[in-house]
């Protein structure tokens, strides 16, 4: 007699999954906002917008992933941190924007669900989230054998914030003459990973090798999560009128910053300005990559750019500076025809 086959048989264990959602309880309650309704495991998350604070509330949503950052967690061993960058790229879009992220949900495939392993990534989300001040108020953990080699996984998580109509960033203010300040990154934030270990593969690096310059080792340089900005911009934004803010993913300082200026600007910054990571000395001498590349393929040190008039820009910086960033005056606006672009001056990359 043919011996019955069942889900566990396939791939897919239910009993692992609900076990997850037991031990991740603890986390991702500790995320919740007061706003929050019910508790981990319904269908569906609720959050309540509380009646009066809002005079014309816009939500504001955005998605994202962590790419390839991923495959340098699973050479590693290391899972702690690709939950807050999966958290910060999507909430930081939204801030620049003004907003206040209110909610996160987050979505984690895998071939075979390894409890220990999704729990530290899941706590890593729900850390972004505490850094962001929002709730992480749902996810979904699918199960998919045959879909990703043993030990791999892939995540994406989207935020929903919300901002006064009258309070959206959308950078149709800037104009000639505004100053260009830069906040710093914590590193490679989480683009450009796919060049990054091509440079490393090709140079026969390890993880674990330490070269001259960086702090720890290259897994460690590589780890570092990106830097949520939300309740600093939040903070500054409140206290100096802002006319545009960038958060500098893929693309770069070039590809981001004109997607916040009007036709007819043009933005001067000055490389000389600030000071660049050293993985990011490090990925461009090794690799030989052209100065070009490098900034429109990595942060190159600067995570988010702000645009303010020049009366408000040492208010700026003070605020920023207060909130713990690292800022710097990096550039300007000035007219010029056509598109709207960035122009760099200033050294080369070495």
């Amino acid at each position: 007699m043919k011996k019955p086959i069942d889900y566990r048989a396939a791939g897919v264990d239910i009993e692992a999954g609900d076990r997850l959602v037991e031990r991740i309880g603890p986390a991702v309650r500790s995320t919740y906002r007061p706003e929050v309704i019910g508790d981990i495991g319904g269908f569906g998350g609720f959050f309540a917008l509380a009646a009066g604070k809002y005079r014309d509330p816009v939500l504001v949503s955005g998605t994202d992933g962590v790419g390839t950052k991923l495959r340098v967690a699973f050479l590693a061993g290391r899972h702690d941190t690709v939950g807050i960058d999966l958290v910060a790229m999507c909430v930081n879009d939204i801030a620049v924007h003004g907003a206040e992220p209110l909610f996160f949900l987050d979505y984690f495939a895998t071939g075979k669900l390894d409890e220990g392993t999704a729990a530290v990534v899941i706590a890593g989300i729900a850390e972004g989230c505490r850094q962001a001040g929002c709730a992480l108020l749902g996810g979904e953990t699918a199960e998919m054998p045959g879909f990703y080699p043993a030990g791999e996984y892939d995540l994406a998580g989207f935020a929903v914030g919300v901002v006064e109509r009258e309070g959206i960033i959308d950078g149709r203010g800037v104009a000639p003459g505004d100053v260009i300040l830069g906040l710093a990154s914590t590193g490679l934030h989480a683009n450009g990973y796919a060049l990054a270990r091509k440079i490393l593969d090709d140079a026969g690096l390890r993880l674990d090798d330490a070269p001259a310059g960086l702090a720890g080792t290259l897994g460690d340089a590589l780890l570092v999560p990106t830097r949520i900005y939300v309740k600093s911009l939040r903070a500054f934004t409140a206290r100096v009128h802002v006319k545009a803010l960038a958060h500098i993913t893929g693309g770069g300082i070039p590809g981001n910053v004109p997607r916040v200026m009007p036709e007819g600007t043009r933005a001067i910054i000055d490389l000389n300005t600030w000071t660049r990571p050293p993985i990011v000395d490090l990925l461009q001498r090794t690799g030989a990559v052209a100065e070009e590349e490098m900034l429109r393929t990595f942060n190159c040190g600067i995570g988010m750019v702000a645009i303010v008039a020049p009366g408000d820009a040492d208010a700026a910086r003070t605020d920023l500076e207060k909130m713990g960033e690292r800022v710097r005056v990096i550039g300007e606006i000035t007219r010029a025809e056509g598109p709207a672009h960035v122009e760099f001056r200033g050294r080369a990359f070495r």
